[in-house]
Parts: C-alpha cells; sequence; structure tokens
C-alpha cells in the first residue's frame, strides 16, 4: 500500500480540536480538517492546519482520515451519505473513527467501505478534554494487526496509552463498557454524596478522604472532585444527552450477549431524568441532581 503522506480530520468539537491539533504538531504530516463551524477551522490555522469546505474535498487531500464525531449515526453519514467518503473518489485509503458508536454498526461500516477499497478502524478514545490537548489520551483501537501497525504512529500524536483490542469494533466494545463503568462509579460517588451530606460529613473531607482508600479512582478525582463538589456542570463539554447515548450501545451489548446490566440501568434512568429537568446539555455529573434531590 502506497505511503500515507497526508491527514484529514472531520469533527473539531470539544475532543477533536484538540487531537487534530497534535496531529499537526506531531505527525510531520500536511493535515487538512473539516467541520460544520468556522472557528475551530480559524483556531487552527495557526496550527497550519488547512480547512477544506466538505468531505469531499477532504477525501482528495487526505490518505488517512479520523472522525471525531457525536454518534455513529453521524459516522455513517460522513462515510456512506451524500457527499461523503466512499463516493469522493478520493485518495483516501484509510478512515479511523475516533467517536463512540455501535458495534454492529462499525463492522458494516468496515464491510461497506471495503467495497470502496478503503480501511476502517474504530479507535474511540477516553479520558478528558485535558488529556486530549496534552496528547494524554487512552485509545482503544479495533482493527487487523496490518492495519494498527499502519495507523498507531498518527494515534500515538493524540494518546500516550494506545491499545490493540483485537478485530473491527473491538475498540468500540471496549470503548463502551468503559464508558458503562464510568458512569455507574459517578452514580456511586452521587449517592454517598447524598447519603455523607445528609448525615453530617462535609462533601470535599468525604471525597478527599474516600481517595485515600479503596474507593479512590480517577473518577473519584476528576468527576467528584471537579465538577460533582463545585456543582460545575458546563455547557460546553459531554453532556447528559451524549452519556445516554453512549448507556443505549452498552445496553445493547448487554441484551445481544444475554447478560443482565441492572447498573447500567440505574444510570441510564437517572440520566433520563436529568434530561428531563433540562439538563441534556450539561456536562453528564449533573446526575447528581436527581440523586441528590437538589431541584
Amino acid at each position: 500500500m502506497a505511503a500515507i503522506e497526508s491527514l484529514g480530520f472531520v469533527g473539531l468539537g470539544a475532543m477533536g480540536e484538540p487531537m487534530c491539533a497534535n496531529l499537526a504538531r506531531k505527525s510531520g504530516l500536511r493535515v487538512y480538517a473539516a467541520d460544520r463551524r468556522a472557528d475551530p477551522l480559524q483556531r487552527l490555522a495557526a496550527e497550519k492546519v488547512s480547512p477544506c469546505a466538505s468531505v469531499a474535498e477532504l477525501a482528495h487531500r487526505a490518505d488517512l482520515i479520523f472522525l471525531s464525531l457525536p454518534s455513529g449515526r453521524e459516522v455513517e453519514e460522513v462515510c456512506l451519505g451524500a457527499g461523503g467518503i466512499a463516493g469522493a473518489g478520493g485518495r483516501v485509503r484509510t478512515v479511523v473513527d475516533c467517536g463512540t458508536s455501535p458495534v454492529a454498526l462499525t463492522r458494516a461500516l468496515a464491510a461497506r467501505l471495503a467495497e470502496a477499497g478503503i480501511d476502517f478502524a474504530d479507535a474511540p478514545v477516553a479520558r478528558t478534554r485535558e488529556a486530549a490537548q496534552q496528547g494524554r489520551l487512552s485509545i482503544m483501537v479495533g482493527a487487523s494487526a496490518a492495519l494498527f501497525e499502519r495507523i498507531q504512529p498518527y494515534l500515538a500524536a493524540m494518546g500516550t496509552d494506545v491499545t490493540h483490542c483485537g478485530p473491527v469494533g473491538c475498540g468500540q466494545v471496549v470503548k463502551i463498557l468503559n464508558n458503562m463503568v464510568l458512569f455507574e462509579t459517578v452514580g456511586a460517588l452521587a449517592e454517598a454524596l447524598a447519603i455523607g451530606g445528609r448525615a453530617g460529613v462535609d462533601e470535599r473531607l468525604l471525597l478527599e478522604t474516600l481517595s485515600k482508600g479503596s474507593a479512590d479512582s480517577f473518577a473519584l478525582r476528576n468527576h467528584g472532585m471537579k465538577a460533582m463538589l463545585p456543582r460545575h456542570f458546563p455547557e460546553n463539554a459531554f453532556c447528559a444527552e451524549y452519556a445516554l447515548k453512549d448507556l443505549g450501545y452498552a445496553l445493547e451489548l448487554a441484551r445481544a450477549g444475554g447478560v443482565g446490566a441492572a447498573g447500567a440501568e440505574v444510570a441510564r434512568a437517572r440520566l433520563a431524568e436529568a434530561i428531563r429537568r433540562g439538563h441534556g446539555q450539561k456536562y453528564w455529573p449533573v446526575l447528581l441532581e436527581v440523586v441528590a434531590g437538589e431541584e
């Protein structure tokens, strides 16, 4: 296969913009990008990222395209829809989905793109926007061994932990389960804050003390300390609607495997209630307000 000489990026949101910036800084290759909004493209001009007016134009300029989109619906549209990658007839030969998408759709897209001579890998990312800015994401990859070897150097420009999880779709399985465990853990933290507070214990003291024992976790130190304690649930972060979408993917996998997932069902109910109360666009640990009855 021909050498990769240029990179593309579609989707410059909270995670995608810093990921694209790191690619431009570290890959040593020309980077092109497309997004419906002008602002992130203008900011990325400082990193010498070249804007494209459409996905089709991007497909004509980039050999390898990364996607960072809200859901599988947008990934399918960008790959197979009108003006999308498959029909562009460009130079692109590899597409990597860095968002969280359904496993069945991921495998179906890989088969459809293969018909157009395009390799497809899933490489969803975990950790925070700060980690994306620092190039310290955890990236879970579903791809053949040969394709993983081909794309790994570029993923390493965006993450410090790049794990080959198995063939296509397996990266999504691991990421979806990562999110499921995280959502359930934050639900447990919300319960602890509510119970501890009503029993007369200071919330900050509670979490700081838990962090010194066996209840310590990434969720406690990040979602608990930085969002739940100060009740800081901004709208420019991973929102409750996205979290509910990812939990839906996890529950689809559970049903397909004949596995009960009561903890995930509880987390889904709390997120759905937070959305019903008008918090759908807020940072998803806002589910604390449902658990604590703060409204």
